[in-house]
């Protein structure tokens, strides 16, 4: 079973290099823009990170989306949904990288699942 860690955590942002540019000066986050996805991922000195995505309906200024490690993403938004949440986005592959599902809790809350095809 994993720990259930954070593993991402993706913040909208108007403009992706502003936004990248705030924060690698607020914190000194790195910072490495991916031009064919419009994404630019960010980490901590930790090894944390995140991204910023673009301001969109589905992706509103304001509504951070904290991705969780799942062993078993399908069973988790099934459990998700059976105790009252809603799934949002049923389990997808990001290419080379791993697959995620998003799910809404009772109270409008949206929370990512992350499985990576690289595991540490």
């Amino acid at each position: 079973m994993s720990k259930r860690n954070v593993v991402h955590v993706e913040i909208p942002a108007a403009n992706l290099e502003a936004a990248g540019k705030f924060y690698e000066a607020l914190f000194g986050w790195k910072l490495q823009h991916f031009p064919e996805m419009n994404y630019t991922m960010w980490e901590a000195g930790d090894h944390t990170g995140g991204g910023f995505t673009e301001v969109s309906d589905d992706n509103p200024v304001g509504q951070v989306l904290v991705y969780i490690d799942s062993d078993d993403i399908e069973a988790d938004l099934k459990k998700a949904k059976s105790l009252g949440g809603k799934i949002i986005q049923e389990k997808m592959e990001i290419p080379q990288t791993g697959w995620f599902g998003v799910f809404q809790d009772p109270t409008g809350n949206r929370i990512a699942l992350y499985t990576s095809m690289n595991p540490r």
